[in-house]
């Protein structure tokens, strides 16, 4: 597996991230200096280090598990992924997947709303049975209820974790799908860090028209190459350094 174009899709498509965890990270920096979280200013800044990287840490451990868990189920059905028509299939289904990404960060084609949608009806269940774990961890006051708020929400409903867990599935492995997600994550990190320092003004910036255009086409852009070689178009070589996963 390239992990790179992973990567690079988890950083564009943080500006999505601004949107569903910025509420929570742009916390680290507006809430009042005499609040559970301090400013961003000053030495209250400093103090507020540890509790945006106890968020993402969590997060992110929470997509290394998903992917782990995408990437066990297909490693135990070793034989059936040595099927050309299923391995096909979802390598057709990923860069589809992928491509609807790009069109979503660009307000093109809102298709992933609905499968969000669709999980957050699962969601909903899981928290009724989260709240007393949920309570253990608000007020986010430490580093380490940090971490825990993050493990929780890195479960969230996001039509963009979705996309690239698919990749994960196809990594035929625990590790292999565990090190796609983490890759993923760390690409948002850039974005949630930096928010978590800067807060509410940098989220709104990421949330501009131009921004969502120009990080949906790279994303698109990656799907539509898959696509192509997938339909045979395009010839193994470089390739395969702009493609999320290589069929065999």
């Amino acid at each position: 597996m390239n992990l790179l174009p992973v990567f690079v899709v988890g950083l564009a498509g943080s500006v999505h991230c601004a949107g569903m965890c910025g509420g929570i990270v742009s916390a680290f920096s507006t809430l009042p200096a005499q609040r559970v979280i301090p400013i961003a200013s000053g030495a209250a800044k400093v103090r507020s280090w540890p509790l945006v990287l106890g968020y993402n840490a969590g997060r992110i451990g929470s997509y290394a598990v998903a992917g782990a868990i995408a990437g066990g189920l297909a490693g135990s059905a070793a034989d059936l992924a040595r099927v050309a028509q299923w391995q096909t299939a979802g390598y057709w289904l990923m860069n589809l997947m992928l491509a609807a990404l790009g069109l979503y960060l660009m307000d093109a084609w809102r298709g992933l709303a609905r499968v969000e949608a669709a999980g957050g009806t699962l969601w909903q269940g899981m928290h009724r049975t989260l709240r007393p774990v949920m309570r253990a961890v608000v007020p986010m006051d430490t580093p380490l209820k940090a971490l825990g708020l993050g493990a929780i929400w890195g479960w969230v409903p996001c039509g963009m974790v979705y996309s690239v867990l698919l990749t994960a599935l196809l990594s035929g492995s625990a590790p292999q799908g565990a090190a796609v997600m983490a890759a993923f994550g760390l690409g948002t990190l850039p974005m949630l860090l930096a928010m978590g320092l800067l807060g509410a003004k940098l989220r709104a910036a990421m949330q501009r028209r131009a921004v969502r255009l120009l990080c949906g086409l790279l994303v698109l852009g990656f799907g539509l190459l898959g696509i192509a070689r997938a339909a045979g178009g395009m010839q193994h070589g470089w390739i395969d350094a702009l493609c999320l996963t290589v069929q065999q």
